[in-house]
């Protein structure tokens, strides 16, 4: 039932989008990224994704229309594009963004590698344009075009073990240092540019710089998304190996018991003097335990003890009941062995005679 509800939600969004204008559907799908960004709602929510499935759908919609018009073409120059067209260079950031913002476990995968596409898709027309300098990430499978790799040099280096690895970490780090410091700057420039658009008296040259302003924020944002996903990527990949590995391996039959066996120095001794008692154990723990416990022999079932216990109380009880007896009737036999019994006590001293007690 919940399945069925999702598709008619994904059909509804879809004729929605349809229904909408390229400027709208930018718009509405940008509006929805930055409130899901903010959000203090859990991110797995069915209410933030059904809008994150609208908003894609949006982007998506728009990036089909922005393709159909040639908005962009690699022979331009930046300057040759219009103002109003530049915030469409948005779409593919937007778009892998708010894939990201999906929180299906089964389908990680496939989200991270349709996200990484989207942001590589706009890393290279921010390229084609010049709009801002860096080096290009490799792509997933660690293959380069002929394009690229005159513009990954330094990343088209395999990594060695040895002082040039160590170089290579601290221009890493040092890239990272440098782009946060951009990106930080960018958005202090955003927002003195952002009032200005907001409040309407924005002129074609503010314009065109917030937007710019906005596409070089989105490529430092981009570049350490694509370099996160690529770590995903490896552990990803790894844990379907580990997962296939277990299926495929069969399961391990259940040990048979352990033979008692002997220790001894060495093997002429064992066979001269023996082990050093009569004879090897003829059954394991786990067979002396189920065998008692079928008889009801064992102290933990409570049974044979509190039997043996009620059995040695009522002879102690009928032993003095005939003392008491014989007592009550004179019995001289019996007077006479508890007079010689209290002399005797008079004369030795208590545990007199007990030879098994040398101490």
């Amino acid at each position: 039932m919940a399945e069925c509800d999702n598709i008619s939600d994904v059909r509804q969004i879809n004729s929605n989008a349809e229904l909408l204008k390229l400027p709208e559907l930018l718009d509405h799908g940008w509006k929805i990224f930055e409130e899901v960004d903010r959000t203090n709602e859990p991110l797995g929510s069915n209410n933030i994704q059904v809008r994150v499935k609208r908003g894609i759908s949006m982007l998506e919609e728009a990036s089909r229309m922005a393709a159909q018009l040639d908005l962009f073409s690699r022979n331009e120059e930046l300057q040759e594009t219009a103002t109003a067209e530049l915030k469409y260079l948005l779409l593919p950031a937007l778009l892998g963004a708010l894939t990201m913002k999906q929180t299906s476990r089964e389908k990680r995968l496939e989200i991270v590698q349709t996200a990484r596409a989207y942001f590589m898709d706009f890393l290279r027309r921010c390229k084609d344009y010049n709009i801002s300098q860096f080096e290009l990430p490799k792509s997933a499978n660690g293959n380069t075009s002929p394009d690229e790799a005159s513009e990954n040099r330094l990343s088209a280096v395999k990594p060695v073990h040895g002082p040039s690895d160590l170089v290579a970490m601290a221009a890493q780090r040092q890239a990272k240092i440098e782009r946060y410091r951009l990106k930080k700057e960018l958005e202090a420039r955003l927002s003195d540019v952002q009032r200005a658009v907001d409040s309407g008296q924005a002129d074609d040259e503010v314009s065109r710089d917030f937007y710019l302003l906005n596409v070089r924020r989105w490529v430092t944002v981009c570049l350490e998304e694509v370099e996160s996903i690529d770590q995903e990527l490896e552990i990803l990949k790894k844990m379907d190996v580990l997962k296939q590995g277990a299926v495929e391996q069969p399961a391990q039959p259940p040990r048979p018991p352990m033979k008692p066996f002997i220790l001894t120095k060495d093997s002429m001794q064992a066979r001269v003097f023996g082990a050093g008692y009569p004879s090897l154990p003829t059954m394991t723990v786990d067979d002396w335990y189920e065998q008692h416990r079928k008889r009801g022999a064992l102290p933990d079932q409570g049974i044979p003890r509190r039997v043996a216990m009620e059995e040695d109380s009522d002879a102690k009880e009928r032993e003095e009941e005939e003392k008491e007896k014989k007592a009550e009737n004179d019995d001289e036999e019996s007077l006479l062995k508890a007079r010689n019994w209290d002399d005797w006590k008079d004369t030795h001293r208590r545990g007199y005679g007990n030879r098994h007690n040398m101490g």
